[in-house]
């Protein structure tokens, strides 16, 4: 008798259910987690290197997913089930500590092959740098992109805490790649306030800050925003463009944020006159928050899918 006869393989005698399921969106099942089938994939990415205040953002991404799995898939408002266009869920891309910019590049060439294969990237954060590494890839494949950017601060330091790739920097940076319309911004430096002064005639960017006269309410507000925005659009959210009464969990609240209602009236019309080709959710720190934080991200996510991801035959 060898030592294999004495030593059954450790799996044999476990049973099909011993283990729970790899958590994917939404806790989907093939064929609609396929990754060849699906239209949508998720892209989780844990990395948080310059946030400077209360971090934790590396642990978005799988509480969001975590959440998702409570989701009910027919979406009332939309009258569909979201998940029949696929959304397939892929691994944490693996951090890169060398420095921001490697890290940015990183994303960029992932979300680059993801384009290539013709699908809807949902990017989760992680800290808002990495949303340049998507712009890149998505300015490649449309030329004519431009950026709608949901958030409490307006990110256009040149540079911040010695780098030029910091989570504060990321719309100056991506303004100097393609237009930006700015919406829900309350909180700027001076260095931002200057430069949006300067650059106040440009019609490569355009600032819609939240006291705004019923920014979120008022049809002609909502309408500018559309037009301001060219024919493919890149969506990126940084989640503290909500109100710190349902979105706690950040690193740096702002007070008089949007509802949950106010966000979803700027991105269906968004999502419904253009072409919407990706988005991003960034900047949750889930340790901030309760767990109702994480479940409205996943259903905010679920929802942008189903604004933006056209079911086939409708």
């Amino acid at each position: 008798m060898n030592d294999h006869d004495c030593h059954p393989e450790p799996f044999a005698s476990w049973q099909e259910g011993t283990f729970l399921p790899h958590r994917v969106f939404a806790g989907l099942a093939p064929p609609y987690s396929n990754l060849q089938q699906a239209r949508t994939v998720i892209l989780p990415v844990p990395y948080d290197s310059t946030s400077e205040w209360r971090g934790g953002s590396r642990h978005g991404p799988q509480a969001i997913i975590d959440a998702s799995q409570y989701l009910e898939l027919y979406d009332l408002e939309l009258d569909r089930e979201i998940y029949k266009v696929g959304i397939c869920t892929l691994p944490e891309i693996e951090p890169v500590l060398s420095s921001p910019q490697d890290m940015i590049d990183r994303v960029y060439q992932v979300i680059k092959g993801l384009i290539q294969n013709e699908k809807f990237v949902v990017l989760l954060g992680g800290e808002h740098s990495l949303s340049l590494g998507a712009v890149r890839a998505f300015k490649e494949a449309f030329p004519g992109l431009s950026v709608l950017q949901l958030d409490a601060h307006a990110d256009l330091r040149d540079e911040y805490l010695g780098t030029k790739y910091s989570q504060a920097c990321v719309m100056r940076r991506i303004f100097e790649l393609c237009p930006i319309s700015q919406v829900g911004v309350r909180s700027l430096s001076w260095e931002e306030k200057q430069f949006l002064t300067q650059n106040k005639n440009c019609p490569s960017l355009h600032f819609f800050p939240f006291y705004m006269p019923d920014l979120a309410s008022n049809t002609a507000s909502i309408d500018q925003i559309v037009d301001s925005l060219s024919e493919d659009v890149y969506i990126t959210i940084d989640v503290d463009v909500l109100d710190p009464s349902i979105m706690s969990a950040v690193g740096t609240p702002e007070p008089d944020g949007m509802s949950w209602r106010q966000v979803l009236d700027i991105i269906e019309p968004v999502a419904l006159h253009k072409h919407v080709v990706g988005f991003d959710l960034m900047e949750f720190c889930p340790g901030e928050g309760p767990g109702s934080c994480a479940f409205l991200l996943a259903k905010l996510a679920y929802k942008l899918i189903g604004c933006a991801v056209p079911q086939e035959g409708r």
